[in-house]
């Protein structure tokens, strides 16, 4: 790819998480462009739109590809440029935006498109299971399920959210699975089991805190099948960092795993709910692909880190109501 290229394409999906997406356009021409990018925008309408943009702007020799939207949109976006020379940029605006959080990419939009215009490249890893890329989680059982679940409903957010893990809480039966990694074999009652690249599932939820995706290795948490009331102390851990110490947690790293199970069923790559087979291969895929990052890199702290972060959301929620007026 030639220095001298400055093209970006910037898909935008208008439906993702909450509020109007009117302003991104602007924004990012007016940040992107006196630096001496060139910018084009198109908009998603349906499912599989950002691959098949991101796709034709691979084959343009685009410099980058901007997804304004969720964690989705950037699934979408980002497996289209797997092993390409062309760059990922999140602007996040999504209901969990779980990579852009793990990368320490604000959710204010002004804030995510400085970062793309100081112009810092992580050489992230990204994972697959049966062939299929995630960027931030891969799971099965209860996080799959509320996945489904909050697919399901017409409004986005974190309410909603909090209102599916509700309601597949009190029906969710836990399965056994079978995990084969680095030379051992595990069969478990298991609660949940997600594969992580990244740390969080989005809105500050760390279901592997340690995650890094510069390691060249996937990190795996079992949630073992326990009480209504261990469970439930289990999500408090996922939002103060301290999940590992939790007793029915067993967390490990690996380039590449099996799991099976005793029939095809629901799982979520990235949040996004699917059906996959009984049997999945997931292997790891270090170096894998572009993406515009802060120079400084994320260093996660139990309990500090939520709260900073946390508290910076508030902030980015009072700002943006105060712009509505």
């Amino acid at each position: 790819m030639e220095a001298t290229n400055r093209r970006l394409l910037l898909i935008i999906n208008p439906i993702s998480g909450l509020g109007s997406k009117e302003t991104f356009e602007p924004l990012v021409r007016k940040t992107l462009e006196p630096i001496g990018y060139e910018v084009k925008t198109v908009y998603t309408c349906a499912r599989g739109d950002a691959t098949r943009l991101a796709s034709q702007a691979v084959k343009e020799g685009y410099y980058g590809v901007l997804a304004a939207g969720g964690d989705g949109t950037v699934n979408e976006t980002a497996r289209a440029l797997c092993h390409t020379d062309t760059i990922l940029g999140i602007i996040p605006c999504g209901s969990g935006n779980g990579l852009a959080r793990h990368l320490g990419i604000p959710i204010d939009p002004a804030s995510a498109v400085r970062i793309i215009a100081e112009g810092h490249v992580t050489e992230s890893d990204f994972g697959a299971v049966n062939g299929r890329p995630f960027f931030c989680t891969f799971g099965v059982g209860f996080d799959a399920a509320v996945s489904s679940n909050f697919a399901r409903q017409h409004r986005r957010g974190p309410l909603t959210y909090i209102r599916s893990t509700i309601a597949e809480y009190i029906k969710f039966h836990p399965q056994v699975y079978t995990v084969s990694a680095n030379g051992h074999v595990l069969t478990e009652k298991a609660f949940l089991i997600a594969v992580c690249n990244a740390s969080q599932y989005g809105n500050n939820a760390y279901i592997a805190p340690r995650a890094s995706i510069t390691d060249g290795e996937l990190d795996i948490t079992i949630i073992h099948a326990g009480n209504p009331l261990d469970t439930a102390m289990v999500g408090m851990d996922l939002f103060t960092g301290y999940i590992n110490q939790n007793t029915l947690i067993h967390s490990f790293r690996a380039p590449a795993a099996v799991i099976y199970r005793q029939q095809t069923g629901p799982a979520h790559l990235d949040g996004e709910p699917l059906t996959i087979d009984d049997t999945m291969e997931i292997k790891c895929h270090p170096a894998g692909l572009r993406i515009f990052t802060p120079e400084q890199e994320v260093v996660f702290r139990p309990l500090i880190t939520p709260i900073e972060n946390a508290a910076r959301d508030i902030a980015c929620s009072v700002t943006r109501l105060f712009n509505r007026k």
